[in-house]
């Protein structure tokens, strides 16, 4: 039997993670001009992130959708 990958391009990353990449990759304060929320823009930290991004969907949402631009940009 042959594996098949999952179709979810997220599965098996935590938000954790995903907040993580995006700093290193970005900066905090080119990431908080990409999604304007508090948390990127006032005294960022991931453990504050993540706080805010697991009470707020259409926040996270927007983390996730800008972290699987980086890494369609990654794979370039």
């Amino acid at each position: 039997m042959s594996e098949q990958k999952p179709k979810d391009p997220l599965h098996g990353v935590t938000l954790e993670q995903i907040v993580s990449s995006l700093v290193e990759y970005y900066g905090w304060p080119v990431l908080g001009s990409r999604i304007d929320i508090r948390c990127f823009n006032l005294d960022p930290s991931v453990k504050s992130s993540l706080k805010f991004l697991r009470k707020t969907p259409w926040a996270r949402k927007k983390v996730e959708k800008l972290y699987l631009v980086m890494k369609k940009e990654e794979g370039r």
